[in-house]
């Protein structure tokens, strides 16, 4: 309702009440600044522009920070949103503040963690913590600066059990993370053990951002959390996630993520085992949820270590068993799986098993047809969103007592990973390809399979696919 030059005009105005000594005007004023910030014009845009803000921005900051010391505001959430919004909002171009205002965030982190009483405005900390990580830490030397601060603090905050504040402290941390470009320092590595003890996974609010640490872990130092001794303790959170209907996904996070990460020789010694519990799980106790994650698993498995060797695996554990996890799982349900990416790693795990696994031209060739239109369906077709009429997800288990919710963070965030966004941008090419290749090595077989098994419609989509990768089958 009001023009953008009476919202920019009267920013220098609001900033100026931030140092009224009324609780209820300074927070009115904060409140102000903060939907400022957030208003979007007609067309998207934002009407308040980083470079209009600029020249006003050191004023802002010292007159939000310095309302924190007046009377009945030491936690006062809404100047805490208005900072974490200032943040969101100039990003880098608060990089040469940011020494100070870290200085002062970490001071009011460790004041207020040793009695939690504001969930808001704790939440908001974190918030404006995660936005400075991640807007302004991007250097090397900016990072150090980030983590000398917080660790500290980070360190006490768990020490003491600071239920309400170490899921945000594990997601701070993931960020901090996941955003080094070398190896991890030995402070990272002291907090390893920490993550593989029994006592924070009890915690149902722990576990997101616990699961999240990990895979960081696993990611940036692979060789130095799978020593022998460090990784049975990661396959023993593993299982104990696997075995719960609410947190089997966050168990095959940490296992694709190996399965990602880490050499194969590195879990030979234990990998029959984990077929073991993944098979026992699904005959014990299916659902929708479980085998989705289990054909991501199987998927990403056949991809990074290879189709023939998980068919191998799976058939040493029962013979012919492969053949049921081809018709029961993949074949019947494979349409299911949602998420772009999930249904990427899916598409090319079937590839492989089609064109790279040589028992699906012999023992297994029945098989091959059908798992190849599941495969076109999966890319022509929506996903399959039914569950059957008598299962009923578990959304909390039975805990004793009271337990903290999990709050994400929006500013520490992870983003959507592709394993095989270098390497294989477009499926359905790498799909044209590996036939192509397939049947080169198999004249005569390959080719007949295919007209004779697939119906028009299909074949026309294959036949698109072929043309879009410049190949043909011979």
């Amino acid at each position: 309702m009001l023009s953008r030059d009476i919202l920019i005009g009267c920013l220098p105005f609001l900033i100026h009440y931030l140092k009224a000594k009324s609780v209820v005007v300074h927070t009115y004023a904060a409140y102000a600044i903060e939907r400022i910030f957030t208003l979007k014009n007609p067309g998207g845009a934002a009407p308040v522009s980083r470079d209009e803000v600029k020249p006003i921005l050191e004023e802002l900051l010292v007159n939000l920070f310095k309302a924190f010391e007046i009377r009945g505001s030491e936690e006062n959430e809404y100047i805490m949103k208005a900072i974490m919004r200032t943040f969101s909002m100039m990003q880098e171009d608060m990089s040469p503040y940011m020494a100070d205002l870290l200085t002062q965030l970490i001071a009011k982190l460790a004041a207020v963690s040793k009695n939690p009483s504001k969930p808001q405005f704790n939440h908001y900390l974190f918030e404006s913590l995660s936005c400075a990580v991640r807007f302004t830490g991007s250097s090397s030397g900016n990072l150090a600066e980030f983590e000398n601060g917080l660790f500290p603090v980070f360190t006490e905050i768990i020490r003491r059990d600071v239920t309400e504040f170490l899921p945000y402290v594990f997601q701070v941390l993931s960020l901090l993370l996941e955003l080094r470009k070398d190896g991890l320092p030995d402070t990272h590595m002291g907090l390893f053990p920490f993550l593989l003890s029994a006592a924070p996974w009890e915690r149902p609010g722990n576990i997101p951002p616990m699961v999240r640490l990990l895979q960081a872990y696993i990611k940036k130092a692979p060789g130095m959390v799978t020593e022998e001794h460090k990784l049975g303790g990661l396959l023993g959170v593993f299982q104990k996630l696997i075995a719960s209907k609410t947190n089997d996904h966050e168990g095959f996070y940490i296992l694709n993520t190996l399965v990602e990460s880490v050499d194969q020789s590195v879990l030979a010694k234990h990998i029959q085992q984990i077929f073991i519990l993944l098979f026992q799980r699904l005959s014990s106790s299916k659902t929708t949820k479980y085998v989705k994650g289990l054909l991501v698993f199987l998927s990403l498995y056949a991809s990074k270590y290879g189709a023939a060797t998980l068919a191998e695996i799976v058939d040493s554990l029962q013979k012919k068993l492969f053949g049921m996890v081809l018709e029961k799982l993949y074949i019947a349900e494979v349409q299911k799986v949602c998420g772009t990416t999930e249904r990427k790693i899916c598409a090319v795990g079937i590839i492989n098993i089609l064109t790279q696994c040589p028992v699906m031209l012999t023992e297994y060739n029945n098989y091959w047809a059908p798992l190849l239109n599941a495969l076109l369906a999966v890319f022509e077709l929506p996903e399959d969103t039914s569950t059957p009429d008598d299962e009923h997800f578990i959304e909390i288990e039975d805990t004793p007592g009271y337990q903290a919710a999990y709050c994400q963070l929006a500013f520490a965030g992870s983003t959507d990973h592709d394993p095989f966004s270098a390497s294989i941008p477009d499926a359905k090419i790498y799909l044209a390809q590996c036939l192509n290749k397939l049947s080169t090595a198999h004249p005569g077989k390959v080719t007949p399979m295919i007209k004779s098994s697939l119906s028009p419609d299909a074949l026309a989509c294959l036949q698109k696919y072929f043309t879009a990768a410049g190949v043909t089958l011979s």
